[in-house]
């Protein structure tokens, strides 16, 4: 997790790149983070990493033990703490970190708590197609239909998809491209949709199969082609 930040969702809205196009866009607040503690691995942790913390806390309300991990490191009470290993930025404790750390073009991975649906039939949750709704079909609407077997094995087989909880499950969307950074607001505007509600925390890191100066291949085989194109002999 070379560079993350903490931060909360706050919406969706659309903006206009610089040729025009319409971008839907989730605009998620990245800061600022403050830095509680920097481990490293020459210390007694014995790995490194950065630990940051976001969205400023009342002191009463932390756990005495949270209360006494902020004040060793001279930190101020917050609500959230993240640890982020091999940060690649060069941090202190105490210093302030924001949406800065990325640019436009960057790509990153969101992980958030999808939206709790509570408990929800098979249709809903699996996606099931339901059974008819005429030629005589009663009570069988919205249900799944047969779940057993036979004489053998005679047991539901593990697995079966059912009704359930639905929901609330920590999911990472990955490879979002950066379409805006707003530094003087801490404001990151990210094209497509990241799990959880209005309001829900969230981390952003830097993407893992699309790190910092990365490019789509695209363009160099596109390129290649054309100048084998050229090169070949002409057809008679």
């Amino acid at each position: 997790m070379p560079l993350g930040l903490l931060g909360k969702k706050l919406g969706s809205t659309r903006v206009y790149n610089a040729a025009g196009v319409l971008i839907p866009v989730t605009v998620v607040l990245a800061g600022p983070n403050r830095v509680l503690q920097v481990k490293t691995q020459a210390g007694k942790d014995g790995y490194n990493s950065v630990q940051l913390g976001f969205d400023d806390q009342k002191e009463q309300r932390l756990t005495k033990a949270l209360a006494g991990h902020i004040k060793k490191h001279s930190g101020v009470a917050v609500k959230r703490i993240k640890e982020f290993r091999n940060f690649t930025k060069d941090v202190k404790p105490g210093e302030v970190v924001g949406a800065d750390l990325f640019t436009p073009g960057d790509y990153i991975d969101a992980i958030g708590t999808t939206k709790g649906r509570g408990f929800e039939g098979v249709v809903k949750r699996h996606r099931f197609a339901g059974g008819d709704m005429t030629h005589g079909a009663k009570g069988w609407h919205r249900r799944s239909g047969a779940i057993g077997q036979r004489l053998f094995p005679g047991t539901v087989m593990r697995g079966m998809r059912m009704p359930g909880h639905m929901g609330q499950d920590t999911r990472t969307t990955q490879n979002l491209e950066v379409i805006q950074v707003l530094p003087e607001d801490n404001l990151i505007l990210i094209k497509g949709s990241i799990p959880g509600a209005e309001g829900d925390y969230v981390v952003i890191r830097e993407s893992k199969k699309r790190p910092k100066g990365w490019k789509p291949p695209v363009a160099a085989n596109v390129s290649k082609k054309k100048a084998e194109a050229k090169s070949a002999p002409a057809k008679k």
